[in-house]
């Protein structure tokens, strides 16, 4: 019997829905959701696994055309790593055009020889107009194998594109253990649920000027306990008053949340604390960004 793998890298702007169609695609919460701009910062790797092909999709932060930040050139770095390996492209838009992305990942795209679908996004939102128009723009600056609308939030034709992903993937064994879901370990994960969470709970700048580290990850020997505690870095001395707020409300608001979150994640209680530091300007610092993986 025949077996298919391959990797499908997914390229788009910030917050067109990557992550949603990913999850929906697999199933699990590979990454964190939001409706906020460039939520996700890593190269995210989530696998599909089937008696005859796995499909390891390749979750990318949203390519930026003009980063503010060496942060944001290193989530630029992340995204273009995905012209490297690609077997299938998903181009992800939600009804925009090709001047969303690059004109350098556009010219990478047209060069590439692996088939591309063109993905239409948040069709629920979307008028027939709006989508007709968006597919003439894409369909004019690029060679498509497959255009399917889509809602990823609703699960609308999400298997239509599984489908034809399925159709496009080459005979190759498995890159990875059938029972593996990630490249990434728990505690990843467990950082992205609460920056999810600041994300959600936090305004202006605050969600974009946050890292968070996970320091502390004890299982009791029954497993029915997990102590985790976690670090979140701030850009500047005025931002952590604003984390903890008054009488520490608003940072125990987020403990609680964000507890939740990952007690399902790992479907045990848990104990979290939560810590606030200052790394001035840590989205410009080579150093910090290195030590908080966005450099190799």
């Amino acid at each position: 019997m025949k077996h298919h793998s391959g990797f499908v890298n997914i390229i788009g702007k910030p917050n067109v829905g990557k992550s949603t169609l990913i999850n929906a695609l697999v199933g699990e919460k590979m990454s964190v959701i939001n409706n906020k701009p460039q939520t996700t910062r890593h190269r995210i790797f989530a696998i599909l696994n089937g008696p005859e092909f796995q499909i390891v999709f390749s979750d990318t932060p949203g390519l930026i055309k003009t980063p503010a930040y060496k942060m944001q050139s290193a989530m630029n770095k992340f995204a273009y790593s995905t012209f490297e390996d690609a077997d299938i492209f998903l181009v992800v838009s939600d009804g925009g055009n090709p001047d969303e992305i690059p004109e350098s990942a556009l010219k990478k795209l047209k060069r590439s020889s692996v088939p591309i679908i063109l993905v239409i996004n948040k069709a629920d939102k979307l008028s027939d107009e709006e989508i007709e128009k968006s597919i003439f723009e894409w369909e004019k600056e690029l060679s498509f194998s497959k255009t399917i609308i889509i809602s990823a939030l609703h699960k609308i034709n999400t298997g239509l594109v599984l489908d034809h992903i399925l159709k496009h993937l080459p005979e190759s064994p498995a890159y990875y253990p059938k029972d593996q879901l990630t490249d990434r370990p728990e505690r990843f994960f467990i950082s992205e649920i609460i920056r999810g969470q600041i994300l959600s709970l936090y305004h202006q700048e605050i969600p974009y000027s946050t890292e968070v580290v996970v320091t502390g990850f004890v299982e009791e020997p029954d497993k029915r306990l997990t102590k985790i505690a976690a670090e979140i870095f701030v850009s500047r001395k005025s931002q952590k008053p604003i984390i903890i707020g008054k009488n520490g409300k608003s940072i125990k608001q987020l403990g609680i949340q964000s507890r939740k979150e990952i007690e399902e994640f790992l479907d045990c209680r848990v104990y979290l604390e939560l810590f606030v530091k200052v790394k001035e300007d840590w989205r410009d610092s080579e150093t910090l960004l290195k030590q908080f993986g966005y450099q190799p």
